[in-house]
Order: structure tokens, then sequence, then C-alpha cells
């Protein structure tokens, strides 16, 4: 088994308390609301929200996956991060045992917010990440992260 890690760092004007409340306190109910072509729906399968929590993802209509679950790893709300692991779904192939994401803001020297984001992927045997494929799921969180910056831009009481 190896596991392959890649980092990505982007940055919003949002603070980090707000931002944490709706892209992971709350992203269950926003993001479906806001971005429902990627995410269809979002459920709690087994336990409170809190650690150990398993939930269930349904994506969207245009996306390449119909669901994923994970597991709540870590959710510490004074430091903001946040970690899950994806256990089960059709983006876990036979050669990818799981999927560990972790999210963490900081706050950026302007006010706003720099979101530092992990994912670590533990392969079964010899699996090779493939470039265009690290790319691809840099940018659909990129996306994510814009369309829920731009919702708080747009809607200044939100979060607060």
């Amino acid at each position: 088994m190896g596991v392959f890690t890649y980092e990505i760092e982007f940055t919003s004007v949002i603070p980090p308390p707000r931002l944490f409340k709706a892209l992971v306190l709350d992203a269950d109910n926003l993001v479906p609301k806001i971005a429902s072509q990627a995410v269809k729906s979002a459920e709690i399968v087994e336990g409170d929200g809190g650690v150990g929590t398993i939930k269930k993802i349904r994506f969207g209509e245009g996306s390449e996956y119909s669901y994923v679950k994970y597991r709540i790893d870590r959710l510490d709300k004074d430091n903001f991060v946040y970690s899950y692991s994806l256990i089960e779904g059709d983006s876990i192939t036979d050669k990818i045992q799981k999927i560990c994401y972790e999210i963490k803001l900081v706050a950026s020297a302007d006010g706003g917010s720099i979101i530092k984001n992990t994912s670590n992927y533990h392969s079964i045997g010899d699996l090779e990440i493939k470039e265009e494929d690290v790319k691809a799921g840099k940018e659909r969180a990129s996306g994510l992260f814009k369309v829920v910056e731009k919702y708080l831009l747009g809607n200044p009481d939100a979060y607060n």
C-alpha cells in the first residue's frame, strides 16, 4: 500500500469563522442549495454529526460519480480544522483503499482566509495517481470554495 499526498491552498475574503460555518458546519444544507448541479443531497447515515459520523453525499446529474460515503475524523471548531475519510462510493476503486482529506482555515493578513486542503490517497498495490486526476480534483475543490464564497458575499448576514 502507498500513500499519495497533495496539498493546495486557496484564499478567500471571508474570515475563517464565517467560512467554516458555511463550508463545514452547514455544508449539508448550503451546498445542495447553492450548487445542486454538483451535490444533490447530503445526509447523516450514522452518528450525531461529530467525530465518527458517517455521511452520504449524492452528486448532481452532471457529475461523473453518483455518491460517496465519508467518516468525520476530526472537527475542531476552535481552530477551524476538519478532517474526513472517503470510505465508500464509486470514486473509490479496487485500487484505492480510502482517501483522507483535511481542510484548515487560517486567518490572512487582510482579514480573509487561507484555505489549506490536504488529500491523502491510500492505494492498494502500486497505483500511480495521474496528474490530470489531481488537477481535476483541485478544480472541483476550487470551484466549490468559490461558489460558497460568492454566496457569502451576496448574503452578508448569513453565517455570522
